[in-house]
């Protein structure tokens, strides 16, 4: 869920209309509310007066002292109106119109979809020591995306070769889609590093595919393979 945090006017009169619209409609309420303490306010109220001085010596000719005293007094006003919605304008008993009648914004409670994925991945190998290979490049495959629903990327891979103890899942035969590939890992990063220390010379194979934080997954990228150096 997100809201505005922008709310708070910066032009000074349009600051002051607001500030006094929304005091004036605590002071009306806040009995039947019942949960603001008068000390909340009234702390709020004394800084805008502060502010309202200073702010009506600016009104005709003044001076730079003059302006950043009234800018001065109305960020210390604004700082501490954010304060006193945070903690107590946010929530029940003030509700959603309580809060339109005061210029605050109200949550937004729907849930923003995140479509699946729709585009393949791409990526490139690198070689940097014996044993390691880098899936490098990882991104769209030379398309635009959403990236609500990229979130990230699956790499899945396969060793050719004879099952063993501590890899009892090799490829028996070339692998055609990701599907066929037993192993993957997920990455949100442009690069990951595989260590196939102990399997050089034996041929590996990639795919790649986006998923999304709900999980749903995007369509296949081309197979890539090489040998371990």
């Amino acid at each position: 869920m997100a809201t505005k945090s922008d709310y708070v006017p910066q032009n000074a009169r349009q600051f002051s209309v607001f500030a006094r619209t929304m005091l004036e409609y605590i002071n009306q309420h806040k009995t039947a509310w019942g949960h603001i303490p008068q000390s909340a306010t009234a702390a709020v109220w004394s800084l805008f007066d502060v502010f309202e001085d200073a702010l009506d010596a600016t009104a005709g000719q003044h001076t730079p002292a003059q302006t950043l005293a009234r800018n001065i007094a109305q960020r210390n006003t604004a700082k501490a109106i954010r304060a006193l919605v945070n903690q107590y304008l946010r929530f029940a008993p003030v509700t959603d119109v309580d809060r339109s009648e005061m210029g605050v914004p109200n949550r937004d409670v729907v849930p923003t979809t995140v479509p699946p994925p729709t585009i393949p991945v791409s990526g490139a190998l690198s070689f940097p020591a014996v044993g390691l290979i880098e899936m490098r490049k990882i991104g769209a495959a030379g398309e635009k995306r959403d990236e609500r629903s990229k979130h990230g990327v699956r790499i899945y891979y396969g060793i050719m070769g004879v099952p063993s103890e501590t890899n009892r899942f090799r490829l028996s035969v070339r692998p055609k889609t990701g599907d066929d590939l037993p192993h993957s890992v997920f990455t949100r990063r442009r690069t990951h590093r595989f260590d196939f220390t102990g399997e050089s010379g034996k041929e590996v194979f990639f795919c790649m595919r986006f998923e999304n934080s709900k999980g749903q997954a995007g369509p296949w990228g081309k197979i890539i393979s090489a040998f371990v150096p």
